[in-house]
């Protein structure tokens, strides 16, 4: 079995902003098969995280939640958006929808709700778990899961505990 090396990072926001400079920095990082997993409970920036990547990538106009939708396609200045909600699917539902065209396709993928159908997600990928602390504030939990995954997370956390000495899990 191929071991896949990973890194993690953690750190606290208090402002909206944070969580559009995270989002801003990932997509100036995407290229073509990058895959997001984004997971965070009710209220926790997934959709605003994915406004702003969208927005960074050069997607115009109003990028809104796929809730109903499952998979919205948009077209960025770069490279295609595919924007993806699989909170109201079954493993199976999306096994059926072919997830691998766009894992492997010549776009980046966001996944909210990732964790519902990790076992459909590609090996490498980048995890990011926003959770809600009340008010603007956030802590972001990051896992980067294959060698460039892993390698951007692990000189994020550098950046990050060089700048401000925040604590890194």
């Amino acid at each position: 079995m191929k071991t896949r090396l990973v890194e993690a990072a953690a750190w606290e926001g208090h402002a909206e902003t944070e969580t559009i400079q995270l989002a801003e920095r990932l997509a100036h990082w995407a290229e073509p098969g990058t895959v997001l997993a984004l997971d965070g409970d009710l209220g926790a920036g997934k959709t605003r995280f994915s406004q702003a990547f969208a927005a960074a990538l050069g997607v115009p106009g109003i990028v809104n939640s796929p809730t109903f939708t499952i998979i919205k396609e948009y077209e960025g200045q770069s490279m295609p958006f595919y924007h993806m909600d699989v909170y109201r699917l079954s493993i199976e539902e999306a096994d059926d929808l072919g997830l691998d065209d766009y894992f492997f396709g010549q776009g980046v993928t966001i996944v909210e709700w990732a964790s519902l159908i990790e076992e459909l997600l590609p090996p490498d990928r980048l995890h990011v778990q926003l959770i809600h602390l009340g008010g603007q504030s956030r802590r972001y939990e990051l896992m980067g899961i294959g060698g460039r995954n892993a390698q951007f997370v692990k000189e994020l956390a550098e950046e990050k505990r060089s700048r401000h000495g925040e604590e890194q899990v």
